[in-house]
């Protein structure tokens, strides 16, 4: 890349720069010192020496000092590559030094840029040995993705960190409930309120609005009066069970946004009494976690990341879950690249769908977009009426609450 010249035409803009020519004054020195050069163009310059990093944007004519030479050097530290004599930075084996330059990076940059420059470190300089680290846990900035790093190490972290590596799932997992929590309970709740309308409600469970929607054909203009010739009401509340939700997750290590976030709405689903809410992980074994569904954390922590895929296994394993099929919503959260045996997975899934099951495959659930997977199978999967597509978190409570109602799907993002 040819590095980016300063704009002879914004400095001959202004009329001190230039000689009666009309060409400019400025020596290149003074250039590089940004003298004479208006605001607009210094900054442009700045921004392609941080991007150009020090060895390729000597043709900017810009220099940094003070932060701007320190956000530099800590740049260079991940990116720098120097093509011609080797890395230039990076961050060595040294614990102590990681910690600082994660320090570093969060005073210099929002939290959302220090999520990319600390997983672009774990995924270019091989650090996610020194995640092991307590005083590195300590100092990250947690998110998602983090996570997912984090549980793929669980078995192997030693007890002071493995109880900083809590501290960060904790805080993670703290803000996804802040923000997708109660949206879920909400929508849920409210699909399973609408599924136990009844047409001859007690006066205490009257739908007054619905009611009057229902019967505005029959105001009387004479008398002002509405006649509800049709009554519409919520069913009462009941502690008893009236559907089920049974989430069956692949946690291969492809799959670790997706399993942070089923963790989570996992726990949620499971807070609400009148639904029955079953997890379970796959790899080439299967485990239930429906048990530590009271914590969102001790479920991620029963996840083990990496590994094969047996979707088959999992699914009949999750037959077994199933008591009432017709009131079941099964989520099978998975990319699809069945290691087991293909041909009986899809087997089973329709027999699923014949019980009156309503099956879905979400290929990711997280927010990192069209996820790669089997396209073949996903192809077979919707042959049998069985939705197979990626979702957002935020798009999920309102997804899950159709398929309680058996409403057509809203379009998932």
């Amino acid at each position: 890349m040819t590095p980016a010249q300063p704009d002879p035409s914004a400095i001959a803009a202004d009329p001190a720069n230039t000689d009666e020519k009309g060409l400019t004054a400025l020596g290149e020195d003074d250039v590089a010192r940004g003298e004479g050069v208006p605001d607009g163009e210094r900054e442009r310059q700045r921004r392609w020496r941080l991007v150009l990093g020090p060895e390729a944007a000597d043709g900017t004519g810009a220099a940094l000092d003070g932060r701007d030479g320190r956000v530099d050097e800590a740049l260079e530290a991940l990116y720098g590559s120097g093509v011609k004599g080797g890395r230039r930075g990076g961050l060595g084996a040294s614990a102590p030094q990681v910690a600082r330059w994660l320090g570093d990076i969060r005073e210099y940059f929002p939290a959302p840029v220090v999520r990319v420059l600390q997983r672009d470190a774990i995924e270019r300089l091989d650090l996610t040995r020194l995640l092991l680290e307590p005083e590195l846990l300590d100092a990250v900035e947690p998110d998602v993705r983090l996570v997912g790093t984090l549980l793929s190490l669980a078995k192997v972290l030693p007890e002071k960190a493995r109880e900083s590596a809590r501290a960060v799932v904790r805080t993670v997992v703290a803000e996804l409930e802040r923000r997708l929590a109660q949206r879920t309970r909400t929508a849920v709740r409210g699909a399973l309120d609408r599924a136990a309308r009844t047409s001859r409600p007690r006066p205490a469970d009257i739908d007054w609005d619905r009611t009057i929607r229902a019967n505005l054909r029959h105001y009387l203009p004479e008398r002002r009066t509405l006649v509800p010739e049709r009554l519409v009401g919520h069913g009462r509340r009941q502690r008893a069970v009236h559907h089920e939700v049974v989430l069956c997750v692949d946690q291969s290590g492809s799959m670790a946004s997706s399993v942070v976030y089923a963790g989570l709405f996992g726990a949620v689903l499971a807070s609400l009494p009148t639904l029955r809410t079953s997890m379970v992980v796959f790899d080439t074994a299967v485990v239930d976690l429906t048990d530590r569904l009271h914590d969102p954390v001790e479920v991620l922590f029963g996840t083990q990341l990496g590994g094969g895929t047996d979707i088959n296994r999992a699914l009949a394993y999750c037959q077994g879950l199933i008591t009432r099929p017709e009131r079941t919503v099964l989520l099978l959260v998975s990319d699809l690249f069945e290691g087991g045996d293909r041909e009986e997975m899809l087997g089973r899934a329709a027999t699923l769908v014949r019980s009156g099951v309503r099956v879905l495959v979400l290929l990711a659930l997280s927010d990192d977009g069209a996820p790669a997977h089997d396209h073949r199978t996903a192809e077979e999967l919707a042959a049998l009426d069985i939705p197979t597509f990626a979702c957002t978190p935020n798009a999920f409570p309102d997804l899950l609450a159709a398929a309680l109602q058996g409403l057509p799907l809203p379009q998932p993002g």
